[in-house]
């Protein structure tokens, strides 16, 4: 890890700040030189550079120590996107599903290439779940599955693709006659065909522009019959993909947040340090330093607590592998409701907190704050907006989905137990303000609806969810504060 730090800090940083500017966003080539439809992808040498780099530390492949890959994941993303690690992340969710589903020779294949690497190449994934009419409504996608007899073939557009560069993409599509949403994997490219930039039966239609996350292209990709493999059962997609690949991908986008608040609040305190203003260092006016320890709060709080996440899930894959954890099957179960629940709390509250973390870093440096020439901070604004409005699940989405499923468990544990349980570590006085708070949203029944009362419950529920959050966070500064 001392290495990898050292590397990061170095090399990695300089790489992605270089390939961070506008003028080098990646474009569309869309025809060769012969009038071929190649649809590439052309991206600057240093997002190559750095994403060979990231690769080739093989943080998927078996054995590694857990806390090793959850370490560098993290220092991965104080880099903000940089091109690398939405795909990064991706990746990291296909093994997840490939681990389970991968019962074919071409998907133990697919698989080695993603995690061992095949001379010396690694695969690089991605996940296509979005298309206009549907966003986050997944079963609401039109795109269709249909199988020959011999093979299935994708057909449809998704209207939202990062990591559009990949080797492999997880795809939901519905199998001809059904209304059930499966996952597909779907090769960019079949064997043989990548040198010669033919692709596996889909166009890319266009690159999104971005407000943030401009090094990694996003574009819309139509499918014309491409070539894609199953994963899993064909009645159980919707379910994979939500406990699976969006658990995974919501963990790492909450994890992420912390790291890019640690680099920006440590090099806000170090500019504070330097500069002078009216004979003295600004760190030394009050207001200032006032700004500084709340910077430090968040950063604190919101790293400590995706840590002690990573602890309850690894606890969690411990009991999944028949290993005794806990004392009872009912306990093991409220467990992994909890790590359901932290995983979109964590993601929605650490995403929305650093997007404040950030503004409030970049005033430090006064107008040289807003330079992009002169730090990475205007960057790594944009990219925390982004992360917050539009990845893994809107705010809105998510405290929905939190509401539903509370509101779901609470005959099996009951959302008071489930509060102390949760924060059995915090202040009592914290602890019972919010059980008594919660019945309210439980004795309204609904977030939906326009009518004043329920709009009234909805912005009280935001609250409680960030303030539930929040106490979590807390109760894990303090842990690291006791050692």
């Amino acid at each position: 890890m001392e290495r990898f730090a050292d590397k990061h800090a170095r090399k990695l940083k300089q790489l992605s700040d270089a390939a961070g500017t506008q003028k080098k966003a990646p474009y569309m080539m869309h025809f060769d030189g012969h009038n071929n439809r190649i649809d590439r992808i052309v991206r600057p040498a240093e997002t190559l550079e750095l994403e060979e780099e990231v690769w080739n530390e093989a943080v998927f492949a078996e054995g590694v120590d857990p806390w090793a890959r959850f370490l560098k994941i993290y220092l991965l993303t104080a880099l903000g996107e940089s091109g690398v690690n939405c795909a990064h992340c991706c990746t990291g969710g296909l093994n997840l599903l490939l681990e389970r589903f991968a019962d074919t020779p071409e998907l133990e294949r697919i698989h080695e290439h993603l995690t061992d690497g095949i001379e010396g190449d690694y695969g690089i994934a991605a996940q296509f779940l979005s298309e206009i009419q549907g966003g986050s409504d997944v079963a609401a996608n039109l795109t269709e599955a249909v199988n020959t007899g011999n093979e299935w073939r994708i057909y449809g557009t998704k209207f939202y693709c990062s990591a559009a560069h990949a080797d492999y993409a997880v795809i939901t599509a519905k199998p001809s006659g059904s209304d059930e949403v499966a996952i597909f994997l779907v090769p960019s490219w079949l064997p043989g065909d990548k040198d010669k930039e033919k692709r596996n039966s889909f166009v890319i239609n266009r690159i999104k522009s971005k407000l943030g996350t401009r090094e990694l292209p996003t574009a819309e990709i139509t499918y014309n019959g491409a070539v894609a493999y199953p994963l899993g059962d064909l009645k159980k997609g919707l379910s994979n993909i939500v406990g699976i690949v969006l658990s995974h991908s919501r963990f790492i986008s909450g994890l992420g947040p912390g790291a890019q608040m640690m680099r920006v609040t440590e090099e806000a305190k170090h500019y504070a340090g330097l500069r002078t203003a009216f004979g003295v260092t600004i760190s030394n006016f009050g207001l200032v330093a006032a700004q500084l320890k709340k910077l430090d709060k968040y950063t604190e709080r919101t790293t400590a607590a995706s840590f002690k996440l990573q602890r309850e899930i690894l606890r969690m894959e411990q009991s999944d592998r028949g290993e005794s954890v806990f004392d009872s099957a009912l306990q093991g179960k409220q467990h992994r409701f909890h790590v359901r629940l932290l995983i979109m709390l964590n993601k929605m509250v650490a995403t929305t907190d650093a997007v404040m973390v950030s503004e409030l870093a970049m005033s430090i440096f006064g107008g040289h704050g807003l330079m992009e020439d002169f730090s990475s901070h205007p960057r790594m604004y944009r990219d925390a907006v982004v992360l917050s409005g539009a990845w893994e699940g809107p705010k809105n989405l998510l405290l929905t989905r939190i509401f539903m499923d509370i509101q779901k468990s609470n005959e099996w544990y009951p959302v008071e137990e489930l509060i102390r349980n949760l924060l059995a570590d915090a202040h009592g006085d914290t602890v019972e303000g919010l059980v008594e708070r919660v019945g309210l949203f439980l004795d309204h029944g609904t977030l939906m609806g326009v009518d004043d009362k329920t709009i009234e419950v909805c912005e009280k529920w935001e609250k409680f969810c960030f303030d539930m959050m929040h106490a979590y966070q807390d109760v894990a500064r303090r842990e690291v504060a006791l050692g």
